[in-house]
């Protein structure tokens, strides 16, 4: 061996050396990385341990019910206030003050009500006409504090002591709470049909003074209008959602299987259709924007319309059709110059992908295990959601003082009792000050852990989704790399490729999976850290902490993106050989290096039409779906639903699409990078003669054994 080729394979490592007994992935192997997996162990028992501390101190009631000035739930099933679903404020004004910003409740006495107050009352005048009109006292009363009903008590002591509201006004629950009914009318502010009213001291209240504290109740009931449009939405479209994603089923599969027999003609055909689609959506938005030429009101620009939750007033704006022209023609431009720089690479990525066929051909099981990983991804999912809502109510009721802010300031918004308030010192002094409902929170040591409990959480979470992505690439790469080192194919295969290369994953290489996905969350939780840390610095306007945030972010962005790549070529190691991860990140990175081009030339250009292949069919089933749900197939006119966003049914159906999709194709792509390095580490272990001979097809060995593929300092081992 030469002196410059002793130099690339130090850089680099040794080739591998030819093993006559080596038939694939290794039978013998032990356990790696115990260390890891030991930690691992303990964390998924620490996590447990934290699901039940959390369930054990967390109601999640506090996030469904309202809670009144006693700390009760309003509207929950058994309890005091069974029928008294909605919360009514005593005096809404105080919402809009600045204290509300530091508390959850309002600092105003709040009770649990049957109904919202219909019309305006005065508690004045409903005990003037206590005798004449008892019906009226006995509606008033029933927004008062719960068991008020004195009607000798003088309404000066009644609004002294608080029990009562001095005034009611027509209101509308809003997510379980009574808001003013307020509208506007040519810029006048009504609250029902007057501007104005008396209070309990003879003054006039301003229709516009309850706008501020309202402001959020119509955030409230304009989020809430929409959600049950779209919850509404749903139940019309979700069986035709489900149709379009078996669609994609069906297509997805129909195209793996024609990927087999006719690979070239379904990548060329792909490449055009591409084309062609991206092109007829440029030629659609031209002719839409010439249209809007002149029309009233298609000239305002989107900043200025601002936001709008029907996105069908956009299609009526010449700037939203430009906008999409521009995007697609920069998109064909992109595709069309990488395929003119790909042109010659293009038959031998067909060449790799035929042989990706005949493997999944024979192991029809990994189109399958896709359904695994999404399984066990709900699950970490819907623990991690389930922990994080429970450690969110896991506070106890905190009341605090609330009183005059001139003569009793020294009291006012400290924390009480409410069970020893009245014979406490604080009444004494200030009167009037009463001990309502704040928050949840406390100060005991488990609330002052709290968070961390909470950090725990997210980063399991990130742990988790990582391992169980991992679990499915050493098994994917297992079942593969038996294939390709099966020398009579299929006869040499195992019984259960999948379920053989799971069980040694999980019996033998726990540790090391557990180890590159700690590694992978690490990163994760750091960049989310990072995006915490720059929403807080945006408020602060510091353009040097958001400049070196956003390297911080970009350099994190770019560390995630590599030990992803590190990791997926780890476990296909792990997979054949049972090494450890470290050992097995530094062969299959040394054998990537030894074969760089082939890297760059073929194994990503064949990711390139998988992603083309991807592209198509989604964007077929989001075109169909998109003439579906506003009604322009007139053979199904009659049956597409009424909606009122017909962008919601489609947004889900697109992404339901891709993520079907993306679980065929990703098995694809871990089959190309799975017998990619097979195909490397076969050229260094043989040499085609009949001692040594290649394990793969003649067809992809003569089309990716080429000179030109390898680094200049490799030595060639076939006769030319």
């Amino acid at each position: 061996m030469s002196t410059e080729e002793d130099d690339f394979y130090g850089k680099h490592g040794e080739p591998k050396k030819f093993d006559p007994s080596f038939r694939g992935p290794i039978s013998k192997r032990s356990c790696t990385d115990i260390i890891c997996c030991l930690i691992f162990f303990f964390a998924i028992i620490g996590y447990c341990i934290v699901g039940i501390v959390a369930w054990t101190h967390g109601d999640p009631r506090k996030v469904v019910y309202p809670t009144n000035s006693r700390g009760e739930f309003c509207g929950q099933l058994g309890g005091p206030n069974e029928h008294k679903p909605f919360l009514f404020y005593f005096n809404i004004l105080k919402c809009a003050n600045p204290l509300v910003l530091l508390e959850f409740q309002c600092p105003t006495t709040q009770t649990c009500v049957s109904e919202c107050p219909k019309s305006f009352e005065s508690f004045i005048s409903s005990y003037a006409l206590l005798n004449v009109k008892p019906e009226k006292w006995r509606y008033y009363i029933q927004f008062c504090k719960p068991g008020f009903n004195d009607s000798t008590k003088r309404p000066v002591q009644v609004f002294t002591d608080g029990d009562c509201p001095a005034f009611l006004t027509p209101s509308k629950p809003f997510a379980g709470r009574c808001f003013p009914d307020l509208e506007t009318v040519k810029g006048v502010v009504k609250v029902g049909n007057m501007t104005a009213f008396k209070d309990a001291n003879g003054g006039s209240v301003n229709a516009t003074e309850m706008l501020e504290a309202a402001k959020g109740a119509n955030i409230v009931r304009e989020a809430r209008m929409v959600a049950m449009k779209i919850f509404e939405d749903y139940t019309k479209s979700w069986y035709w959602i489900l149709i379009g994603m078996s669609i994609t089923l069906v297509v997805s599969l129909l195209f793996v299987i024609l990927l087999r027999f006719i690979a070239a003609f379904m990548v060329w055909l792909t490449i055009l259709l591409v084309i062609a689609v991206l092109g007829y959506g440029i030629y659609h938005c031209y002719m839409e924007y010439t249209q809007l030429k002149g029309i009233p009101g298609s000239d305002v620009t989107i900043k200025d319309l601002g936001f709008q939750t029907d996105l069908r007033v956009y299609l009526h704006l010449r700037q939203t059709w430009l906008a999409f022209m521009i995007i697609l023609a920069i998109l064909e431009v992109i595709i069309i110059l990488m395929l003119i720089f790909l042109r010659k690479r293009i038959l031998i990525a067909i060449a790799l992908l035929k042989e990706a066929s005949r493997a999944v051909g024979r192991i029809m099981s990994t189109l399958a295990y896709p359904i695994i990983t999404f399984l066990l991804l709900l699950v970490c999912v819907a623990y991690w959601g389930v922990t994080a809502v429970f450690l969110s109510t896991s506070g106890e009721a905190v009341y605090k003082v609330v009183a005059n802010e001139t003569s009793c300031k020294e009291y006012n918004m400290k924390t009480c009792n409410p069970n020893t308030f009245n014979v406490s010192n604080t009444t004494r002094q200030c009167p009037e000050a009463q001990c309502l409902f704040a928050f949840y929170g406390g100060e005991s040591y488990y609330h002052r852990y709290l968070i961390l409990f909470q950090f725990y959480n997210v980063f399991l979470f990130f742990w988790l989704t990582n391992f169980v992505i991992a679990l499915g690439q050493v098994t994917l790469a297992g079942a593969f790399a038996s294939y390709y080192w099966a020398f009579n194919k299929p006869a040499d295969l195992p019984t259960f490729p999948v379920f053989s290369s799971m069980g040694r994953a999980l019996r033998y290489h726990t540790g090391s999976l557990a180890f590159g996905s700690l590694l992978l969350a690490i990163v994760q939780v750091i960049r989310v850290l990072l995006e915490y840390i720059d929403q807080k610095v945006k408020g602060a306007k510091n353009k040097v902490a958001q400049f070196i945030l956003s390297c911080l972010k970009c350099c994190f962005w770019c560390l995630e993106k590599f030990l992803k790549f590190l990791n997926r070529n780890a476990y296909i190691m792990i997979a054949i050989y049972g090494k450890s991860f470290c050992a097995s990140a530094r062969d299959a990175f040394f054998l990537l290096m030894r074969n760089i081009i082939r890297v760059i030339v073929l194994d990503k250009v064949t990711d390139f039409l998988l992603f083309l292949g991807k592209l198509l069919i989604v964007g077929g089933v989001g075109v169909l779906g998109f003439f579906f749900f506003t009604n322009r197939i007139s053979m199904f006119e009659d049956r597409a639903p009424a909606l009122n966003y017909y962008w919601i049914p489609l947004l889900t159906l697109i992404v339901g699409s891709y993520f079907v999709a993306h679980g065929f194709f990703s098995v694809y792509g871990m089959c190309v990078d799975t017998l990619f390095l097979c195909f490397c580490e076969d050229l260094e272990r043989n040499d085609g003669s009949p001692e040594r001979p290649y394990y793969t097809s003649q067809e992809l060995r003569d089309i990716l054994y080429r000179k030109e593929y390898d680094s200049p300092q490799t030595p060639q081992t076939l006769e030319e």
